[in-house]
């Protein structure tokens, strides 16, 4: 079997990581050269030159673009890993598509607007593309073991999913992804949120509330709820599961271990062990990569499918519109922007 030909779109600088980038293609790079016999690092791309050409020397990528429609017009390539802001994952996917590439695995949040998520994926679909997206937190110890301690039954009938985080967008899309995943990827039925933006909050420049608060409901019953900021510490972990009979804490505020469960009639938290992993890592990107790999070499479908990115990607944008209408979101969203670009352009939030 050929290897599949990787390129990357956007390497960025991993030395500096926070609002301005991370730098997450280097992540991804680590993830395929543990894949060495099945892919092919062959290009990359960047339009500032001093960080492409360190990405290159570090993974030994041979060629090397500022531009990268000559990068996919030149190379033919397979699988295509994109890490830049998410106001250009758009256009950047459907070129990518319409290069004839047969997968793209693109960096979270899916996009800058609830339409351009459905673009993509649609316009996948059609071309037979898969198309991923790097929610690798679900490939955690942490999460894996806490799924399948709610599968058991040992916290009976799950009835609330409630997480804790500094934004509902730019980290909250992997809570928003992981509490899709918990649930079985059941779709929402209704979003209710306010929001609080008093001072500029951009990462990869798009607007990040300071503040917010969101209850919801799938349509299998299961409420959920979310507090961002200052707030998160209402939940008091990274994700709260309760049960009829019990709950689970994945990443407790009050110490212990990264996983904890308690039952009905138990006073203390037990700790369950998840070795040296954490909430964040490590070695979630490298399984993510693979996943992604096997699902293009065995033709299945990924956990990471743009299916399930769109789950988790729609209560995040109905979060923010129902904040902007000041009313209560029935799904499926119908408004296709991003409401709180479209506050902060209307003077709701004059930051």
């Amino acid at each position: 079997m050929a290897k599949l030909r990787v390129g990357f779109i956007g390497t960025g600088d991993e030395r500096s990581p926070g609002p301005l980038g991370y730098g997450m293609n280097h992540q991804h790079a680590k993830g395929y050269q543990l894949l060495a016999d099945q892919v092919e690092m062959v290009a990359c791309c960047d339009l500032q030159g001093e960080r492409v050409k360190r990405f290159s020397d570090m993974y030994g990528v041979p060629n090397t673009y500022s531009d990268y429609h000559a990068m996919l017009t030149k190379e033919k390539l397979d699988l295509v890993s994109i890490s830049t802001w998410p106001h250009t994952h758009c256009q950047i996917v459907l070129d990518t598509i319409a290069a004839g590439v047969k997968a793209i695995h693109c960096e979270k949040p899916m996009a800058f607007t609830w339409g351009e998520c459905k673009t993509m994926v649609a316009a996948a679909e059609r071309a037979k593309v898969k198309l991923t997206f790097n929610h690798q937190r679900r490939f955690g110890a942490p999460f894996r073991q806490a799924k399948a301690i709610l599968d058991s039954g040992r916290i009976g009938e799950l009835q609330q999913i409630q997480w804790g985080a500094g934004d509902n967008y730019d980290y909250g899309s992997h809570n928003w992804d992981m509490a899709s995943y918990l649930n079985d990827h059941v779709p929402v039925k209704w979003v209710l949120a306010q929001v609080h933006y008093t001072g500029k909050n951009l990462v990869f420049d798009v607007h990040n509330e300071n503040q917010a608060l969101a209850m919801w409901q799938y349509e299998n019953g299961v409420h959920g709820l979310m507090a961002t900021g200052p707030g998160k510490d209402f939940v008091a972990c990274h994700h709260r599961i309760i049960g009829s009979k019990g709950e689970i804490a994945i990443g407790p505020n009050w110490g212990g271990s990264v996983l904890q469960l308690k039952t009905v009639g138990e006073d203390t938290w037990q700790d369950i062990d998840c070795g040296s992993e954490h909430c964040h890592g490590p070695g979630y990107i490298e399984r993510a990569i693979a996943d992604v790999v096997q699902a293009i070499l065995y033709d299945t479908t990924s956990e990471l499918c743009g299916a399930n990115a769109l789950l988790a990607s729609e209560p995040m944008f109905a979060a923010w519109e129902s904040a902007r209408q000041r009313s209560r979101i029935d799904l499926p969203l119908t408004y296709d922007g991003n409401a709180l670009d479209q506050m902060v352009k209307d003077g709701i939030f004059p930051v």
